[in-house]
């Protein structure tokens, strides 16, 4: 398998994730959207030029993070079951996994990408409207962790796999430093060694192109 990625992506970062969870390997290419030769290699391969994108030894593409953790889970039993075999227990998975991807890292990256722009040109209407998000997504999160160790409770998934990455950016951006219980929630992550080796690596690349002081 080959995996395209870029280790500062937080939807990259959500399939490494999943890949050290079920000990799976891959061939890595690491694209730069940024630049003109990186993305025309992808978009050769892949039109639409999203990452991540898994190509499978046969040839077979997938994209979309949380596709690709569905695969890697079916693919590879071994390791941590990353969606449950019960239909009742994986629905409630896949919303989590959702609501993380589209109300919390969305807002996240929004705000991230409008801060990276001169003072003057940000957009205080995204910033807005992507703070109100966050604050009502703070507010459901830190509820949901008083009675429960991961996101959809006492098993790691991949509504977790979708989480963290965000909280790497909303650290930065947004934090989250009020709500206790997602603090300790973040803190237990950053103990896990798949979450761990994930961020070492985003936060070398982050240094190396100069984005993390």
């Amino acid at each position: 398998m080959k995996l395209y990625y870029n280790p500062m992506s937080s939807f990259s970062q959500k399939v490494l994730i999943a890949f050290k969870e079920k000990g799976a390997t891959f061939e890595p290419e690491v694209v730069n959207l940024m630049d003109p030769d990186s993305r025309a290699a992808l978009a050769a391969i892949y039109p639409l030029c999203r990452i991540p994108l898994l190509v499978r030894d046969d040839g077979r593409l997938i994209p979309e993070s949380g596709i690709i953790i569905e695969y890697l889970d079916s693919a590879f039993p071994r390791g941590q079951q990353l969606l449950p075999s019960d239909p009742e227990l994986a629905r409630q998975v896949r919303c989590t996994e959702r609501m993380n991807d589209a109300y919390l890292n969305t807002p996240v990256r929004d705000i991230l990408v409008q801060g990276m722009q001169p003072e003057g040109d940000r957009d205080q209407a995204v910033i807005e409207r992507s703070s109100q998000t966050l604050n009502v997504m703070y507010d459901f999160m830190d509820q949901q962790f008083a009675d429960s160790n991961w996101c959809n409770g006492a098993e790691f998934s991949m509504s977790d796999c979708a989480c963290l990455p965000a909280l790497f950016y909303a650290q930065m951006v947004y934090p989250f430093a009020d709500r206790p219980n997602i603090t300790a929630y973040y803190q237990r992550a950053c103990e896990r060694p798949s979450w761990a080796a994930v961020k070492a690596d985003a936060e070398a690349a982050l240094a190396a192109s100069g984005l993390l002081d």
